[in-house]
């Protein structure tokens, strides 16, 4: 059992919002953390997915009445849009009596589609929280390479040896294909979605180049478009955005998209080990995929976040911008002893952040300056500097 950082951030918003989503990837432990909190408050648990729990749910306005006075934690709810309305009728009337908050937790696996149905009825009535996979944070420093290799879904970071990791990564990549992503409207053979999921492994860290992906998939651009936002809406894929500023230089536009579990990266180019990862030319980039997840799911929820790169060199590998905090330009190296590239420094002249960081794969120690005004940092550190914020 682990204990999950967003386990108070759940407390605290049920006990101001009368609805809280609780979005995450399947596997990732959203029914763990919500049983967790249920047990402390006699919850009723009901999963959309199981026959008997739906057919409690035959007249829902009926049953969820009877539990007026409990918590009620409805599991995978995507698959039961109908339930939403019934969920705001009973809402408001809860209000006018006064219960204004821990009606309901719903949980979801598809942020986009939870959104729009949640969204259409419970608009000013629900919380919206996304549990990430497990997170450095989480766990020791000397975890952290294994939760790299691994990823961060529980059955596969506990996994009893690395085959047996690995074997249950790709049967989660399958379950995907052959079940989850045809449940969300995919028309594509389950085949054609492994390449396309592979061929975004190859290319983990690089920029949105749509005709390249069309075209070893013989697919046309709306396709690629459309495939990709879908693994974005079940928290697969991060699209991270370019950074737009004023500045009169030619900037990139396109996106740079990353296999945001880095568990499942490797498993998609059939990396089990540590030796197979590090005599891999994705190597490097997998390192910076897993550093930007850690780091930005360790900041501010209202935080902004891209990447910047101009046509002349200039390079950062993130930018976060949170309140209190400031501009924090980051550059990510595995390496403990890796300097900033020359496009960093040029960069940083570019948009002067308040703060300037080399994240570096290094245990936990003393931060230390490398010059110019650049903070070297382990991974960890810079972590709990964003979780620890003013």
């Amino acid at each position: 059992m682990f204990n999950r950082h967003l386990f108070p951030t759940v407390e605290t918003a049920l006990s101001d919002d009368p609805a809280v989503a609780l979005l995450g990837a399947r596997q990732v432990g959203k029914t763990t953390l919500a049983r967790q909190i249920g047990d402390a408050r006699s919850a009723v648990y009901l999963d959309i997915e199981r026959p008997s729990d739906r057919q409690k749910l035959t007249d829902p306005e009926a049953y969820l009445s009877l539990h007026s006075q409990r918590l009620v934690i409805l599991d995978e709810v995507q698959h039961m849009p109908e339930l939403f309305p019934v969920l705001r009728s009973l809402i408001d009337e809860g209000r006018r009596a006064g219960q204004t908050a821990g009606r309901f937790l719903l949980l979801g696996s598809a942020t986009g589609e939870l959104l729009r149905q949640s969204g259409e009825s419970l608009a000013g009535r629900v919380a919206y929280l996304e549990l990430p996979p497990l997170q450095a944070l989480e766990l020791a420093q000397d975890q952290q390479n294994t939760l790299w290799l691994r990823g961060g879904f529980p059955n596969s970071l506990l996994a009893g040896s690395a085959t047996k990791s690995l074997d249950w990564r790709q049967n989660l990549i399958s379950t995907y294909l052959e079940r989850e992503l045809p449940s969300y409207g995919s028309r594509l053979p389950a085949q054609t979605l492994r390449r396309l999921w592979t061929m975004l492994a190859h290319l983990q860290g690089c920029l949105l180049d749509v005709s390249q992906l069309g075209k070893g998939l013989m697919i046309d651009a709306k396709t690629v478009h459309r495939y990709l936002d879908m693994l974005g809406d079940l928290m697969l894929l991060r699209k991270l955005p370019p950074w737009h500023s004023n500045l009169g230089k030619r900037l990139v536009k396109s996106p740079k998209l990353y296999v945001r579990d880095s568990g499942l990266l490797h498993a998609l180019l059939g990396l089990a080990s540590h030796d197979d990862l590090l005599a891999h030319p994705v190597v490097g980039n997998s390192w910076e995929g897993f550093a930007i997840e850690t780091l930005l799911n360790a900041a501010p929820r209202d935080a902004q976040s891209g990447f910047y790169r101009s046509s002349n060199g200039a390079e950062i590998d993130l930018l976060i911008d949170a309140p209190g905090l400031g501009l924090m330009a980051v550059e990510v190296k595995k390496g403990t002893h890796a300097k900033p590239r020359r496009g960093f420094y040029s960069a940083c002249e570019d948009l002067q952040p308040a703060h300037k960081f080399l994240v570096h794969g290094g245990a936990d120690a003393e931060a230390y300056p490398v010059g110019d005004g650049v903070t070297a940092v382990s991974l960890r550190g810079l972590a709990h500097r964003l979780a620890q914020r003013p």
